[in-house]
């Protein structure tokens, strides 16, 4: 097999598509990544979908010029609905994953056919979510909920000593979001299944099974997007097919806002050192 050393390119607006990079790296333990995190523009969800695509094309090509990248993970839900179908047009040979609410495998887990779905106003207001929605929603009742401000309180509680006030406000706008979907639990009528359709989300899931309990299934992206990545990977003859010995994969950060921040989620969720991160110009 030859070896492709090359890195894979992931990027978010800030620090929820960390995520999916944990997924990624237990799924392609041989490949290198680079991870872009645009906190200077974040959160997408709240920005137009213009905004978001430019933004999404901006970094693309950052990522392709300045790193070669061999291909491109699109880890935020809102930067995939916007801009998606785009860069495939400009980048026909590029290998390209993005993400979306994991509807269909919520439908292979509910029993009360009542499943829940929170995400951005980005997201949930996005042709592509309508047209996904619309192929499932015969299946089962999805009671869909934009959960604005979560995706920005959740970075702000990853920055170096984080207020209390963060963490209320995220268990704050859980509560009244979550409330305001209808009951949740294994009876019928119930809601039995949450998707989490921002990758910010999964860094809440304790928080989320303390209000909604231990009966409730929550279901994210990243070990699908893991899975369709090495699949593209593969079939395209670019795997790593193995690190020299001893050595480590090799991961940089990269943000083009925070750089405090972004390390003390990269120590928080990945355990990797500040060196490990980067600033980049804001306006690339």
């Amino acid at each position: 097999m030859t070896s492709d050393q090359r890195p894979i390119g992931v990027f978010d607006s800030g620090i929820g598509g960390l995520s999916v990079l944990r997924a990624l790296q237990q799924e392609l333990p041989n490949e290198r990544f680079v991870y872009l995190a645009d906190n200077a523009h974040a959160p997408y969800g709240e920005k137009s979908e213009d905004f978001v695509s430019q933004r999404t094309h901006a970094i693309a090509q950052f990522l392709q010029t300045q790193h070669q990248i061999k291909a491109l993970v699109v880890a935020c839900n809102t930067a995939t609905a916007a801009a998606i179908q785009g860069l495939r047009a400009a980048y026909p040979t590029l290998p390209l994953v993005g993400v979306e609410p994991a509807l269909k495998p919520a439908l292979a887990l509910s029993t009360t056919r009542r499943i829940g779905v929170i995400a951005t106003r980005g997201t949930v207001g996005s042709e592509k979510f309508s047209r996904l929605l619309a192929s499932v929603q015969d299946e089962a009742t999805f009671v869909v909920q934009a959960c604005n401000g979560l995706a920005l309180a959740i970075e702000q509680s990853t920055l170096p000593d984080p207020s209390h006030a963060a963490q209320a406000q995220i268990t704050h706008l859980l509560q009244n979001y979550t409330q305001a979907m209808g009951r949740f639990g294994s009876a019928s009528g119930d809601i039995d299944t949450l998707v989490l359709g921002c990758t910010h989300y999964v860094f809440v899931e304790n928080d989320l099974r303390t209000l909604l309990g231990p009966n409730v299934q929550l279901v994210s992206t990243g070990a699908p997007v893991a899975r369709q990545t090495y699949r593209l990977l593969a079939a395209a003859g670019l795997l790593n097919a193995a690190q020299p010995k001893g050595a480590a994969p090799t991961i940089r950060l990269l943000t083009t806002g925070d750089l405090k921040g972004l390390q003390a989620a990269a120590q928080r969720w990945l355990s990797l050192p500040e060196e490990a991160c980067e600033a980049v110009p804001a306006s690339l």
